[in-house]
């Protein structure tokens, strides 16, 4: 018998717009959940803007949100940090608002080693450890100050491992890559994964929702990441068909969701299934 759903975690990239639309159904779904008082909370793995932006763009959408209705991965990584290991000096493989988080939180942020060449032997005094992120502007010297780093015995943590960030008319790549290529270099692993799948970033949205898990629903198309994140947390979760994942994806899983929908116009009835 389905287990009544009080809250939902939304993916943002491929669950609820893609690029700068919203996709078929989503505004009209949410406003509905919304209606039926249900809580809800929109969470990203990107680290590329602020979660006040993430607000205003889906506000823009039809979707109404306040910056604490959004969790992000540059977030997640920032809180734990500041509260577990403020004192370390990071090196950052990511974008200008990682870098303004990670301070915000009141964290170090090691500069650019500019006065070295990036094509030598970088040496990178004073790095205790290297964050990997999305970054749509790595460069060699990036990739060569944070392997010099890791082989000099620096910490390895990272806001997210996504392979690609869907877009209008495919995917870009994303972080992963870039963690696989310094994992394969040096031997090491990440050995703190700040954005999905890990259980950090459902720890914190179970706290912002005031909710146990067993009456959450985890909604997103990437079933490596949504789907499993949500399924090792205890929720139940939606997987929708809008995004970077096929029904012949879901076919091919162990556990499958426990819904696969086309997209978030089919959330409502679940629900009303579920109170029945």
């Amino acid at each position: 018998m389905p287990r009544p759903i009080d809250g939902f975690i939304f993916d943002l990239d491929g669950t609820v717009y893609l690029g700068e639309s919203a996709l078929p159904n989503a505004v009209d779904a949410i406003a509905t959940l919304r209606r039926l008082s249900k809580r809800v909370l929109f969470v990203s793995n990107k680290p590329l803007e602020p979660r006040e932006n993430y607000a205003r763009k889906l506000t823009k959408l039809g979707i109404p949100t306040e910056p604490d209705d959004v969790i992000t991965s540059a977030f997640v990584l920032g809180y734990h940090l500041s509260h577990t290991e403020p004192n370390l000096s990071l090196y950052v493989v990511g974008e200008e608002n990682l870098l303004n988080e990670l301070r915000g939180h009141g964290l170090k942020v090691v500069n650019e080693f500019l006065d070295q060449s990036p094509l030598d032997v970088i040496q990178p005094h004073g790095v205790d450890a290297v964050v990997v992120a999305f970054d749509r502007t790595l460069d060699y010297r990036k990739l060569n100050t944070a392997y010099q780093a890791l082989v000099s015995g620096a910490r390895f943590f990272a806001t997210n491992a996504d392979k690609m960030c869907p877009m209008p008319g495919g995917g870009i790549p994303d972080a992963g890559g870039t963690i696989a290529a310094l994992e394969h270099m040096t031997g090491r692993k990440v050995e703190l994964l700040a954005g999905k799948p890990s259980k950090l970033i459902m720890t914190v949205a179970l706290q912002r929702l005031g909710l146990p898990a067993e009456r959450v629903m985890m909604v997103g198309d990437r079933l490596e990441t949504d789907i499993f994140m949500g399924q090792q947390s205890g929720m139940q979760t939606a997987a929708t068909m809008t995004g970077a994942s096929t029904r012949a994806d879901v076919a091919r899983m162990t556990t499958p969701p426990t819904y696969v929908i086309e997209n978030l116009g089919d959330l409502p009835g679940i629900v009303a299934q579920a109170t029945q």
